[in-house]
C-alpha cells in the first residue's frame, strides 16, 4: 500500500512528518519560521487557495490529534491496564489477578510499586449492571471510574472505617430503587478500576494474599448465586498494561468511546475526536491520509506530554527550594479542578507516568497515607542516565512510620526499570547497611561502584534514562515540615 506523505508544516516541525531529509531538533528560529509561513498563506479575496485550505485543515487534524491524546491520558491508561489484564488473565469482574509474590519488571505497567501486594480488577456496569463488591475487614484500595476520578477510598480511610462492607456501584445510567445495606456509589463511567494494595507482613506476602483473595464481586443480580473467584498469580507475568504511543492509541480510544457511557462533559472533546473519525456507533476505518495525520498525532502528543512532565513546564512541584525532588501529583483537587477551569496540564503530568488516584493521596496526614517525591534529574541538573553511577544519601530517621523504598522507572513507559536484578526497588525492607549514624547510602549505576555495598546497589540500564519515586508509606512530621530531607543524586566515579 502505498504511503500518503502529509505536508502538515506543525507535522513537519515537531515531528519529521513530512521526512524527505533528516530530523532535528526545533528552535526559536524555526518555530517563528514555520508560523510566518502558516500566517503568509495567501487567500485572494479572502477566500483560501485549494492549496491553503488543504493545509491549514491538515494542520488542524493533526492538532486536534495531539490535544486529544492530551486530553484522553486518563482514559486511555485505564483502557489499556484492562486489556492488557485481560488478555493476560481472562476476562470478567470475578477475575482478579493478585500479583503475590509482588510486581516485577516483567509486568508492565506505569510506576507500579514492588514492595506491596498488588490487586488490580475491572467492573464492567454495562455488561453486569449494579455490581457488588464484598471488602474484607483491614483491607486497602480505592474505586476509580475510567476517567481517574475517584468514587471512593475503601478500607481505613474510606466508609467502612476498615470494618470491611458491601459496596455496590451503579452504572452511570441507574434508575429505579437502590437497595440498602451497602456503601453506594453511582460511577460516571461503565468501567470501574478496583485497585487493591496490602502491605508485607515481616517479608511473608501470605497474609496478604490471603486477606485480598477474601473479596467477593459479582453483578447484584446474581446475589444469589455468585461467579466463583478467580485470582490469577499476576507475579512474573509479562502482562502489557501500557497504553501504546503510536498510531494504535486512537485504535484503543476509539474501542474505549464505544464500549463507555457519554458524559456531559465530554462533548465538545468529541466532537475533535468526531474530526477524527472517532464518533460512538460508528467504526472507526480512517483511511491512509488520516492514519498519517493519526500517527503523527500520537507520537507528537506523547512528546507533549514527556515534554511537560519533564521538561520543567509544571509550576510548583518542587518540594524542596534546593533539591530535584518534585511533587508528582501537585493538586488539592484530586478531579484536578480549580477555581474557574481543569488544569490539564498537571492531569497530563500525572497520568503521563502514573495512574489511579484518591482523596488520600493528596491529604496531607501525619502517620497515615503515604507520599511520593519524584526525582529525574541529578544534583547538577541533569536527567538521570542509566550510563552514570549516583549516590543517594538517606538521612537517619526516614519520615515513614511504616516503610519507605526507591524505585527506578523506565523514563520512555514509566514501568518498572528492568534491569536484571529481581525487583528495581530499594529500601527499608530490605537487608541494607546503614552507616554508623543511622543514615544510608544508596547506590545506582551500570555496575557496582568500588567502595558500595552490593545490598544497596540498583542496576541501571546504559542507554535507557530513568526516574524515580521515593515512597513513604505513614509519613511522619519530619516529612511535611522539611526538618528532614533527601540529598540529590549525586554523580559518582
Amino acid at each position: 500500500m502505498k504511503k500518503v506523505l502529509i505536508c502538515s508544516l506543525a507535522m513537519s516541525m515537531l515531528a519529521g512528518a513530512c521526512a524527505q531529509g533528516p530530523q532535528r531538533a526545533p528552535d526559536e528560529r524555526s518555530t517563528q519560521a514555520t508560523w510566518a509561513e502558516l500566517r503568509g498563506l495567501e487567500f485572494p479575496d479572502n477566500y483560501p487557495t485549494d492549496e491553503a485550505a488543504q493545509r491549514l485543515y491538515d494542520e488542524t487534524l493533526f492538532h486536534r490529534a495531539t490535544q486529544v491524546v492530551l486530553w484522553s491520558l486518563p482514559a486511555t491508561t485505564l483502557w489499556a491496564m484492562k486489556k492488557g489484564s485481560e488478555a493476560q488473565f481472562g476476562e470478567g469482574s470475578n477475575v482478579f489477578p493478585i500479583w503475590k509474590d509482588r510486581l516485577s519488571a516483567e509486568t508492565l505497567v506505569s510506576t507500579p510499586n514492588s514492595d506491596v501486594i498488588y490487586g488490580m480488577g475491572y467492573l464492567d456496569l454495562q455488561k453486569d449492571g449494579p455490581t457488588v463488591i464484598e471488602v474484607p475487614p483491614k483491607l486497602q484500595g480505592m474505586l476509580d471510574d475510567f476517567w481517574h476520578r475517584p468514587l471512593t477510598d475503601v478500607g481505613f480511610v474510606g466508609p467502612d472505617e476498615g470494618e470491611g462492607g458491601k459496596y455496590l456501584i451503579l452504572p452511570p445510567d441507574h434508575e429505579g430503587e437502590v437497595p440498602e445495606g451497602y456503601y453506594t456509589f453511582t460511577s460516571p463511567t461503565y468501567n470501574v478500576f478496583v485497585f487493591w494494595r496490602a502491605f508485607i507482613e515481616d517479608r511473608d506476602t501470605t497474609k496478604p494474599v490471603a486477606l485480598m483473595e477474601r473479596t467477593r464481586i459479582y453483578p447484584l443480580a446474581q446475589a444469589d448465586n455468585p461467579p466463583e473467584m478467580v485470582f490469577p498469580n499476576g507475579s512474573g507475568q509479562p502482562a502489557d498494561m501500557l497504553y501504546p504511543m503510536d498510531y494504535s492509541y486512537f485504535e484503543g480510544l476509539a474501542d474505549f468511546v464505544q464500549n463507555e457511557y457519554v458524559g456531559p462533559e465530554d462533548w465538545s472533546m468529541r466532537g475533535m475526536m468526531a474530526s477524527l473519525g472517532i464518533v460512538k456507533g460508528q467504526p472507526f476505518e480512517p483511511d491512509d491520509r488520516m492514519k498519517e495525520i493519526l500517527a503523527a498525532g500520537a507520537e507528537v502528543g506523547m512528546k507533549m506530554a514527556q515534554a511537560l512532565r519533564f521538561g520543567e513546564k509544571l509550576p510548583n512541584t518542587h518540594y524542596y527550594d534546593d533539591r530535584q525532588w518534585h511533587n508528582v501529583l501537585n493538586v488539592l483537587d484530586v478531579e484536578f479542578k480549580q477555581d474557574s477551569y481543569l488544569d490539564i496540564d498537571a492531569r497530563v503530568g500525572m497520568f503521563k507516568i502514573a495512574y489511579s488516584i484518591s482523596p488520600a493521596m493528596v491529604l496531607n496526614m501525619v502517620g497515615k497515607g503515604s507520599k511520593y517525591p519524584f526525582a529525574y534529574r541529578d544534583a547538577d541538573g541533569d536527567f538521570l542516565s542509566g550510563a552514570n553511577s549516583y549516590r543517594l544519601h538517606m538521612p537517619p530517621d526516614v519520615p515513614a512510620a511504616n516503610f519507605w523504598s526507591v524505585t527506578l522507572y523506565d523514563a520512555e513507559n514509566a514501568s518498572g526499570l528492568q534491569n536484571g536484578q529481581p525487583f528495581p526497588s530499594i529500601g527499608s525492607l530490605s537487608d541494607l547497611q546503614y552507616n554508623d549514624d543511622g543514615s544510608v547510602d544508596l547506590y545506582f549505576g551500570p555496575e557496582l561502584p568500588e567502595g558500595a555495598p552490593e545490598s544497596n546497589y540498583l542496576r541501571t540500564v546504559p542507554g535507557r534514562g530513568w526516574f524515580t519515586l521515593l515512597r513513604l508509606y505513614s509519613p511522619t512530621e519530619a516529612f511535611f515540615d522539611q526538618t528532614w530531607r533527601p540529598s540529590d543524586f549525586e554523580k559518582i566515579g
